[in-house]
């Protein structure tokens, strides 16, 4: 074998490794959903105190990936990860032996800590491992497969764990996976010198981002039980899009910002990142809402509502993994994303007939399907383009911006989508309908305001992403930047 064939197998199993640390961090955002009322019961939550088991890892989770994107780029992404994965790592283990609401409650934030830290230099580190624009394609739709998919994946572990063991074991099981892929890690990965605090050092940056940032999350995500236009919600927001905004408006006057607004200047970036927002509130609201329609409408076990997924997982793996690569090079990774865009429309459009007598065959099956297909077409498109327009100093930051796209949209959308379905849920209940009907009025009325906001992406699409640049193009611009 010879060295040049050693290096690029080291190189797809580095790409391994670190889809394997995301895999990790996504499957925890959802991991834990299944297992609630498991442990409601084991440490006595109330319903309202229960929210934050998940609520205080989106914050952190949230509010951290664009600096440690940053950070990646200045002190070096496989040091971040490190860091991030041992964080991770530590933290899943206070979990797994919590005894008390508030341990539990404290270890989750640190997690999500340590899950935003790693998960954010991921893809900027891919890509810079990956230049040339054909297997560039094929190690994007390798991690679009693990990012989006790993919602669902998720449901279908923590099902599996919680009712074969206990819920204690959905955070054990990351230990050792998270202690052998940093010794992988360490072994495959190439350590690459960051271009130094000096270029970006900006402290008081990095405390308005992060403040303003897990500020906005945990304003959203309190909306709906206090109310969109409560004191608490327009006082809080309005705080959070202040620092934001001085965030913003000192990186545009300093020498050496945290962030340097350049990279917005590239329509594929910006393009990328808005079309990303509109889409993930569809998904978020199928994950999350088509759950609460399997198991409290149609009565299904956690177990069973990981297995209903499961399709929509087996189609975005065959097209991430199996058919995205030669997509975007044949036809350019705009088309393949409208085409994406448009499957996942359609499915949401069918996912707002489901009968509360459903079947899944009848009513569940090709939505699954379609979804799927959107997922697995959409995603390695938009990572395509989001990294297309980052210099390779700006990997990390791109990275960063990505993901932040996809937990802070979903967040905004999820939170929306939610207070709209309850609102028509009660209207209905006040009206006399059947709570079951009501509860399922509700969820296709969200349906179908996502499947409305990705016709807006399509449009967004198709205007600001301009057709010529196919990835071809597209990586030629990156290696110029």
């Amino acid at each position: 074998m010879t060295a040049e064939t050693l290096t690029d197998r080291n190189r797809w199993l580095a790409l391994y490794v670190l889809c394997g640390g995301m895999l990790m961090i996504v499957l925890d955002a959802t991991i834990v959903n299944v297992a609630l009322p498991s442990i409601q019961d084991d440490l006595g939550f109330s319903q309202n105190s229960l929210a934050w088991v998940v609520n205080a890892y989106l914050i952190a989770f949230g509010g951290l990936l664009l600096l440690a994107g940053r950070l990646g780029d200045l002190i070096g992404q496989r040091r971040i990860f490190l860091i991030g994965l041992a964080v991770f790592t530590a933290a899943s283990l206070v979990c797994a032996v919590a005894q008390t609401q508030g341990m539990l409650i404290g270890a989750r934030f640190v997690q999500g800590a340590g899950g935003a830290i790693a998960s954010a230099v991921i893809l900027g580190m891919i890509v810079t491992m990956f230049p040339e624009p054909r297997e560039q394609a094929k190690a994007i739709g390798v991690y679009s497969f693990v990012a989006s998919a790993g919602a669902s994946i998720g449901l279908l572990a923590g099902g599996v764990l919680t009712e074969a063991i206990n819920w204690h074991w959905i955070f054990f099981v990351n230990v050792p996976i998270g202690v052998l892929i940093a010794a992988l890690a360490v072994k495959l990965v190439e350590d690459r010198e960051g271009i130094g605090l000096k270029a970006g050092a900006d402290i008081p940056g990095a405390v308005l981002l992060t403040g303003g940032l897990m500020l906005g999350v945990y304003t959203l995500l309190e909306a709906g039980e206090k109310g969109w236009g409560s004191l608490h919600t327009l006082a809080l927001g309005g705080v959070a899009i202040a620092l934001l905004a001085a965030f913003v408006a000192r990186q545009a006057r300093i020498p050496n910002p945290l962030m340097p607004l350049r990279l917005f200047r590239s329509r594929q970036v910006t393009g990328a990142n808005l079309v990303m927002a509109l889409l993930v509130v569809g998904f978020f609201g199928m994950f999350f809402l088509g759950a609460l329609y399997l198991q409290g409408i149609l009565g299904y076990s956690p177990l069973e509502v990981g297995l209903a997924f499961l399709p929509s997982c087996v189609v975005m793996g065959t097209l991430s993994l199996g058919f995205a690569e030669r997509l975007m090079m044949g036809i350019g990774p705009q088309a393949a994303l409208i085409a994406g865009l448009v499957s996942a429309a359609a499915g949401l459009v069918l996912f707002a007939r489901t009968p509360v007598e459903g079947d899944y065959l009848t009513d569940v099956a090709l939505v699954m399907l379609l979804l799927g297909t959107g997922a697995g077409l959409a995603f390695p498109a938009l990572m395509t383009l989001a990294m297309s327009g980052a210099t390779p100093s700006d990997a990390g930051l791109a990275s960063g911006l990505v993901n932040t796209t996809v937990q802070v949209g979903g967040a905004i959308g999820l939170a929306v989508l939610a207070t709209l379905a309850t609102e028509r849920t009660s209207g209905l209940l006040a009206d006399g309908e059947p709570a079951a009907a009501a509860l399922n009025s509700g969820y296709h009325l969200a349906y179908l305001i996502g499947a409305a906001l990705i016709v807006v992406a399509i449009a967004a699409a198709a205007v600001i992403l301009r057709p010529e640049r196919d990835g071809a193009a597209a990586q030629a611009a990156y290696s110029e930047a």
